[in-house]
């Protein structure tokens, strides 16, 4: 009986492991960005929601963690303790740096200094998430990992719209969390300047707010550098009437005039204050993109003038502790050498052919370029051309510092087009990475104002490639911003809907309209009768229907396509853990696409109609639109406004709009929708005043 006894509780112990094995499973880890190795090597007896204590080998401070590592508590020897972390500045690894073991039931965290041991609980959180929301066990595993770009920056671009305060300070946790380190902030007149108060826009950052947002982002090793415009793109100072007399060209905002001895003295105060707002940037960012000027019988050439002002400017940065950033675009334009940076066509041996022919332009006035600046060869449509790689090598050839700019956002309405620009993102990283420079800015602009939630996929490629190489392809990166950003639950990839939406977004640009003209809508006074397309002709029915039959089919191709959009972000919100705003943005977006091609195939059926039984069904379609518009329009605007300021100021003064900027074009949120509003207009006066007519007929 004793016997039986101990094979029975023997029986026991094993068939309890047998579960206990059975029951830790291994999990489905995708950290963003990809470590430069992670070798997992089994299961550990630690959950991501059961680490409680640390300690700290050298008596480090416990870095700004969150999620399932956010509440540790101090622990008097390692043997005590579930994480124990350190900075080894003897460890061999670059900057930013670390290495992170998880073994049975303790995890080592090392880094290279304060921001590779900040990293390293950067990974843990995420692996932490992924455990929970798995229900797994954490694996045992080695981690060593360090970016292949020492500078990794974000741009936030402010000239046309605010976001709330409190998304800023979320961005910047989320943009630690992937590792990116840098911010270039496009102050514009979103600073409350003390020196010229009249530049700033009333919905403006004080300096000590500013000041404040800088201290937070540096607590998790992100610097904030200011980017403050200037030779050109210098509307929100010279078009305000006390500043006209510095515009190079009396009649238009655009350019200062770089002869005149004042034109500095604002640029410095401006300068001065937006540094003072943000007290760690390394960076000035003065940029000098886009403009020509005129040098008023000064007897200087275009290129010279550019270079008067950049000396100047540049000494200023260096005298204040900063090294200023030139976008380079000028120099290389007024050069005759800029076209074959964009042309993937061209061969080798032309671009060679062009600088053999017109390099000398750019020589003449070598010793003129300055040597503190950084020359930002920005490119977002072809980086890979061996033009751009041309001129990149001119400038680091002579001496010069050199730095690229991708871009997530361009020119595009409603959201990122183009996969969110990941295949330029990765090749610009990539040979950023090859030619040995330190970093790379990705530009997200507010040219055409898309919500900021929809530039995260771009961010996080930018974060994948910039920090680990080509270690991912460009699905994989989608498959891993999914993960990250919605849920680790397995899953079909209904990420699949953001590059669904691209196509109708692009359609849906001027859906409405004649030719590519949505921007170009506030400056033409007869945009309502010129550029809105017709309305269907009551004497030739079916004429308006042939006329626009490439829209009509797209149409009906587009409201199937929404319905499956729709329906895969139903399915993602219930499934995700995280970023419903984000998911709720994007289906605003599909909503306003459902709307303008749903209208349009209502005129379709007007215009179709077989009998007047018919035609009054669809003049009713019809006449409901106004409603219906009013619903999508309130709607977006809701869940838009919960992040973003999506009006200026009363008192704001609208500048020139040399570039026909969308986000320009009115204070309210009407400039969204101009071109729905004129259709709705125009359907009024031609089509549904028939309603009444036949109301009062009856």
């Amino acid at each position: 009986m004793k016997t039986r006894g101990v094979a029975y509780l023997l029986f026991i112990i094993v068939l309890n492991a047998c579960i206990s094995q059975k029951e830790k499973k291994q999990g489905d880890f995708k950290i963003l960005p990809s470590p430069q190795s992670f070798e997992i090597t089994g299961i550990s007896d630690l959950r991501g929601d059961g680490l409680k204590t640390f300690f700290a080998k050298n008596n480090e401070n416990l870095p700004i963690v969150m999620g399932g590592v956010s509440h540790l508590e101090s622990v008097e020897s390692a043997s005590e303790a579930h994480l124990v972390f350190g900075v080894d500045e003897a460890l061999n690894l670059p900057p930013e740096g670390y290495l992170l073991e998880i073994g049975k039931d303790r995890i080592t965290l090392t880094g290279k200094d304060g921001a590779g041991l900040f990293y390293a609980f950067k990974t843990l959180e995420q692996l932490a998430m992924d455990a929970v929301e798995q229900d797994v066990y954490l694996p045992q595993c080695s981690i060593r990992d360090f970016p292949l770009l020492a500078y990794r920056s974000v741009h936030w671009d402010m000239k046309h719209h605010m976001e709330k305060t409190d998304y800023y300070y979320r961005l910047i946790d989320k943009l630690a969390g992937y590792k990116v380190n840098a911010i270039i902030a496009e102050v514009e007149d979103k600073i409350k300047f003390e020196r010229h108060p009249k530049i700033a826009s009333a919905d403006a950052l004080s300096i000590p707010e500013w000041k404040k947002l800088s201290d937070y982002a540096l607590e998790r090793h992100i610097q904030i550098s200011p980017l403050v415009q200037g030779l050109g793109h210098s509307s929100f100072v010279l078009k305000h009437e006390e500043y006209e007399h510095l515009r190079d060209d009396p009649k238009s905002d655009w350019a200062y005039n770089p002869l005149d001895p004042e034109t500095y003295k604002v640029q410095f105060d401006l300068y001065e204050e937006a540094m003072a707002a943000t007290p760690h940037g390394k960076y000035l960012h003065i940029g000098g993109d886009e403009v020509h000027t005129t040098g008023r019988g000064s007897g200087q050439s275009a290129l010279e003038l550019q270079l008067h002002w950049l000396n100047k400017v540049c000494q200023f940065a260096e005298k204040h502790g900063r090294t200023p950033i030139f976008w380079d675009d000028m120099p290389l334009k007024l050069a005759e050498v800029y076209g074959p940076m964009f042309d993937i066509n061209i061969s080798k041996e032309e671009v060679d052919a062009i600088w053999e022919e017109n390099g000398h332009k750019l020589m003449e006035y070598l010793d003129l370029f300055p040597k503190n600046c950084i020359y930002m060869r920005w490119n977002y449509e072809a980086p890979q051309t061996y033009g751009n790689s041309k001129a990149m090598n001119w400038f680091s050839d002579h001496g010069f510092q050199v730095m690229g700019a991708t871009a997530g956002q361009t020119r595009w309405v409603l959201m990122p087009q183009n996969e969110s620009n990941i295949g330029n993102i990765r090749s610009f990283a990539l040979s950023s990475i090859e030619s040995g420079l330190d970093g790379l800015l990705l530009t997200l602009w507010d040219d055409d104002s898309p919500h900021f939630e929809l530039y995260m996929r771009g961010i996080l490629a930018f974060s994948e490639y910039t920090w680990a190489g080509d270690k991912r392809t460009k699905d994989e990166v989608k498959s891993a911003y999914s993960h990250r950003e919605y849920s680790s639950l397995p899953s079909s990839d209904e990420y699949g809907f953001i590059d669904a939406l691209e196509e109708p977004v692009a359609q849906w640009k001027n859906l409405f309209l004649e030719g590519n003209s949505r921007n170009y809508l506030k400056s033409n006074t007869e945009a309502l009768e010129k550029l809105v397309i017709d309305m269907p002709d009551d004497e030739s029915p079916g004429e308006w229907s042939k006329k626009y039959a490439d829209r009509i089919q797209n149409a009906k191709a587009t409201m199937g396509r929404s319905d499956t959009i729709q329906s895969e972000i139903e399915t993602l919100k219930k499934r995700a853990n995280r970023n419903a705003h984000n998911l709720e943005v994007y289906e605003q977006v599909n909503k306003l696409l459902r709307f303008s091609n749903g209208a349009l195939l209502k005129l379709h059926a007007y215009d179709k109609a077989a009998d007047e039984t018919e035609r009054k069904v669809a003049l009713g379609d019809l006449a409901m639109l106004k409603e219906e518009f009013d619903g999508v329009r309130n709607g977006l605007e809701t869940v838009y406004g919960q992040t973003r300021i999506l009006t200026k100021p009363d008192n704001y003064i609208l500048d020139q709009d040399h570039h026909v900027h969308l986000a320009n074009q009115s204070l309210s949120f009407d400039w969204q929708f101009n071109a729905e509003i004129l259709f709705l207009k125009k359907l009024e006066e031609s089509i549904i005043k028939k309603i009444t007519d036949t109301n009062i007929k009856d």
